[in-house]
């Protein structure tokens, strides 16, 4: 043969072998990343090829889907009572993507999930019928707490302390996730993405602020687990004025005239009485408050409900002055509704925290369950006698303190209110806080709720836990006992 045919022969052989070796690697090895890549435009197709599965609330869908035109893709997603429930569901945007619910279980709602499929269907790759998330969220207790809201920037989380299940997930201002459903809206995206309140950022599950002296029962019941004093009736012993260690700086309580000098737990709770837990947080040292706080989910930076939410905060590599300060939830303590509101239901559930969820089920076409979440898994954070002892002195709060506008009649309702810090130097308008929860001993119900207002327009002397928080929080609870 001749020498250059030859060469040309053996080149030849080298490219095909090159392009087996190139397909055989891109087929078995490369396939899956290909197929999941946010630009491979099938899988868009694919997602929105039939009717997507539903997210359901008691029983009834709050999305559906809407026939496009002139598109590849086949339907966009669309919500009932978007706005309501936006803080629940997320979007699933044929151009933006899915979040929240809509996007943890995007396979299961648009069919492409392999547990949805019978084995003919995984073979052939044949696209499934859809399912549908079932979520554990009351449609009285979610409207009463959006419509409490208002106008107002805030959030709010109500939980079943005794399952887990949360029952409401409210986050104002919102936005309908219809509007950036398809693929032709820039401009609202653009509106939503640029708004300075933030619409698309849930509040209620992603937005950690200082809790402010709701922290004040995580000091409380440090301080009886620790035994540093064995009731809430026990004087303790917290000057006032209070100095914060090592320094001159003056820790001040709101109400001059309230009776904090040596007073007891409880009474400190009802004036929130600044200079007792300031003093208890310095005496209990960083680490036991800290561990306390852990208990309670501070610092858990994979607490999933099932969407992930953002981490509450207590800080490390304190001394003892800034310790004093987040004794009273400030210094750079951070907590999210849904922390608070974890913290009220632990105590209202005898010490005993339910893992908090908002999907009981994952289901089929057929309703068949896929997934199931569980209500019965508990973990002791406290003692019976603690829970139960703070669960008197909220009370306390709600009766004769700082937290008479959750009242609600016939309930036993208990609750702390703060007003956090917000700013340099304090600068900007406080946030208003308040967390509690309501037992109706005659039906056995009962709820825990925590609100956050972050800007209610109110004048910076008008803002306290009492008067714009705990309303909403009472409007939320009576809807749960109802």
């Amino acid at each position: 043969m001749n020498k250059t045919i030859r060469r040309a022969a053996v080149f030849s052989l080298l490219l095909v072998l090159a392009l087996l070796v190139r397909a055989t690697w891109v087929q078995g090895y490369e396939a899956e990343a290909l197929a999941d890549d946010k630009h491979n435009r099938r899988n868009t197709i694919a997602q929105y090829a039939q009717p997507l599965g539903d997210i359901v609330v008691a029983g009834s869908p709050v999305t559906g889907s809407k026939r496009t035109e002139g598109s590849d893709l086949a339907y966009k997603r669309t919500y009932t009572n978007g706005e309501l429930y936006a803080p629940v569901t997320g979007y699933s945007s044929q151009a933006y993507g899915a979040t929240q619910l809509e996007g943890i279980y995007s396979d299961v709602l648009d069919g492409t999930d392999n547990r949805l499929k019978n084995p003919l269907d995984v073979l052939t790759g044949k696209q499934a019928q859809s399912g549908d998330v079932l979520t554990t969220i009351d449609p009285a207790v979610q409207k009463a707490g959006f419509e409490a809201l208002g106008d107002n920037k805030g959030a709010a989380v109500a939980i079943d302390p005794g399952t887990g299940r949360i029952l409401g997930v409210v986050s104002t201002p919102s936005y309908d996730p219809s509007k950036i459903s398809g693929t032709t809206d820039g401009d609202a995206w653009k509106r939503l993405s640029g708004d300075k309140d933030q619409p698309m950022v849930n509040r209620a599950l992603r937005q950690p602020l200082p809790p402010g002296s709701t922290f004040k029962l995580v000091v409380a019941a440090a301080a009886l687990e620790d035994g540093l004093y064995s009731s809430v009736d026990e004087r303790t012993d917290s000057p006032q004025p209070y100095t914060l260690p090592n320094t001159r700086t003056v820790l001040e309580n709101e109400n001059k005239s309230a009776p904090c000098r040596n007073a007891t737990i409880r009474t400190a709770l009802q004036y929130s009485c600044n200079n007792v837990f300031g003093k208890l947080a310095a005496d209990l040292g960083k680490e036991k408050v800290r561990a306390m706080a852990e208990k309670f989910g501070f610092n858990d930076a994979e607490q999933d409900v099932p969407v992930r939410a953002s981490k509450s905060v207590y800080p490390e590599n304190m001394d003892s002055a800034q310790t004093a300060l987040t004794g009273i939830g400030q210094f750079e303590v951070t907590a999210t509704p849904l922390q608070m509101a974890m913290v009220s239901a632990a105590l209202a559930n005898d010490g005993l925290m339910a893992s908090p969820h908002m999907v009981s089920k994952v289901v089929d076409a057929d309703g068949t369950t896929l997934q199931s979440y569980e209500d019965s898994d508990t973990e002791r954070i406290v003692s019976s006698s603690t829970a139960e002892q703070l669960r008197s002195a909220m009370v306390t709060v709600v009766e004769e303190g700082t937290g008479t506008n959750a009242r609600i009649s016939g309930a036993e309702v208990g609750g702390k209110t703060g007003t956090a810090q917000h700013g340099e130097n304090n600068s900007k308008t406080p946030y208003a806080w308040f967390t509690s929860y309501a037992k109706d001993e005659a039906t056995g119900k009962e709820v825990a709720v925590a609100v956050i207002i972050e800007d209610s327009g109110a004048a910076r002397s008008e803002v306290s836990g009492n008067g714009l928080a705990a309303p909403i929080a009472q409007k939320m609870m009576k809807a749960a006992l109802g």
